[in-house]
């Protein structure tokens, strides 16, 4: 597959060649594939027994089972499926945030790109759903996905995807938790949800979208996205903040607001544990300052699953 989208990096792809995107939970997909489904199939790995019941197929029964305790047991697997995979990509005004050189939304694009064409190269259906605020309406039913791209399957399709990734830009105010609410909806069968964002939103909003995805069935994983500057707040001079989301800026000295700037980073972030903690989202807190390759080897590895002994 050629690569010509300049945050794609081929060296990083091919130092994570040998490692594949796992979902935690059970997918529904249209063919077979390396995750595991909650439909019971006949491949090579057992899952359990179960007792027979008239109409089964009596070509699964097991006869040692039967000669031990004259009963008649099931044979059921695992039937392994495809995955579909839906990148959420914040693309509100302050996902434009950059102090290094690297922008948020510069940087989710290479973990959501990247990502996106492993997926495709293990045969997984890749879609992209970009949130922001729709300048098409003004009420909160009309902020939502100004990008939606359902996932799908082959190398034109990721090939649609990736130049839609590239393209997007950040603007507006965050319409992030009315998108998560709509997906949560209008996509019909379990996905991996991966969400890129600052998450500049209320944590109990945030809880009752993660709550409404978890209760659809979907594996849901956050990428969190912070800058250094938003950690540690370590200005020496009155600054003129700039609201990139619309607000009006405001002029401060940082030696008089430092702690008490630091005091609400830690209530937040309390908070967003909390919400992590009750949901049960796969979290990434991730500095954008760390080397992304570093950021995604460590996220697939910490999906694959534990050999069955």
């Amino acid at each position: 597959m050629q690569l010509n989208r300049d945050y794609l990096d081929q060296q990083v792809l091919d130092r994570l060649s040998t490692l594949q995107l796992h979902a935690r939970l059970p997918m529904l997909g249209s063919v077979s594939g390396a995750h595991r489904s909650p439909i019971r199939g006949s491949s090579l790995e057992f899952a359990e027994y179960r007792k027979y019941v008239p109409g089964d197929d009596t070509r699964r029964l097991d006869w040692r089972a039967y000669a031990r305790n004259d009963r008649y047991y099931i044979k059921e697997f695992e039937a392994d499926t495809n995955l579909r995979m839906c990148i959420v990509l914040d693309t509100s005004g302050s996902m434009d945030f950059a102090n290094n050189g690297i922008s948020k939304l510069n940087y989710a694009r290479r973990l959501a790109g990247s990502l996106a064409y492993i997926a495709a190269r293990q045969g997984d259906a890749v879609g992209l759903y970009c949130a922001g605020s729709d300048t098409s309406g003004t009420s909160e039913q009309d902020k939502g996905f100004h990008t939606q791209i359902p996932p799908k399957r082959g190398t034109v399709h990721l090939s649609t995807v990736l130049d839609e990734l590239g393209e997007a830009e950040a603007a507006g105010e965050t319409g992030l938790a009315n998108s998560l609410h709509k997906m949560a909806e209008r996509v019909p069968q379990r996905a991996l949800i991966i969400v890129f964002s600052d998450l500049f939103i209320d944590p109990e909003a945030l809880r009752n979208c993660f709550q409404h995805l978890r209760f659809r069935k979907h594996d849901v994983v956050a990428f969190h996205l912070l800058e250094r500057s938003e950690l540690e707040f370590q200005f020496d001079r009155p600054m003129r903040f700039i609201d990139m989301e619309g607000g009006e800026p405001v002029l401060a000295d940082p030696t008089i607001i430092a702690t008490q700037y630091q005091r609400a980073l830690e209530t937040y972030l309390e908070s967003m544990t909390e919400v992590i903690r009750d949901t049960e989202v796969d979290y990434h807190r991730i500095r954008i300052d760390e080397d992304y390759s570093d950021v995604l080897a460590r996220f697939l590895l910490g999906r694959t699953p534990k050999k069955r002994k």
